[in-house]
């Protein structure tokens, strides 16, 4: 089965030997963002709620160069760098979805990658 990497404008570029999202037979695979601007990439600034918007927004922009939308999410990861962070993440991230919800797991770690507080990654379908 051939893999395409696919890329956009409105979320970062890749800083790795990895690509931002890559379609696999009727799966798009997500890598985890975290809160970088596209255009300056650097970090956004404000609290976790600006930053869970920005990583929602650099999410939905590789799932709309795929032809996708939030409704075609089905399973996603947040990771945490402090679970106290849990209702306001979630708030954010419950306003670009609607029933049925995609399934979840929600973790904390040590640390994210460029100090976020928060990182996302999704699985999405084409079908």
């Amino acid at each position: 089965m051939p893999r395409e990497a696919i890329v956009s404008a409105g979320a970062p570029k890749a800083v790795g030997p990895y690509s931002a999202a890559v379609r696999s037979g009727g799966l798009l695979f997500l890598s985890g963002q975290i809160p970088l601007d596209p255009v300056s990439g650097q970090m956004v600034q404000g609290d976790v709620q600006a930053a869970t918007r920005r990583v929602m927004d650099n999410l939905g922009a590789l799932l709309a160069a795929a032809g996708l939308s939030f409704a075609s999410v089905v399973r996603t990861t947040i990771f945490l760098a402090d679970m106290n962070d849990f209702a306001a993440v979630n708030e954010v991230y419950g306003s670009y979805f609607s029933e049925p919800y995609p399934s979840r797991a929600t973790v904390q770690v040590a640390a994210l990658p460029k100090g976020a507080r928060v990182e996302i990654d999704a699985i999405a379908s084409f079908s």
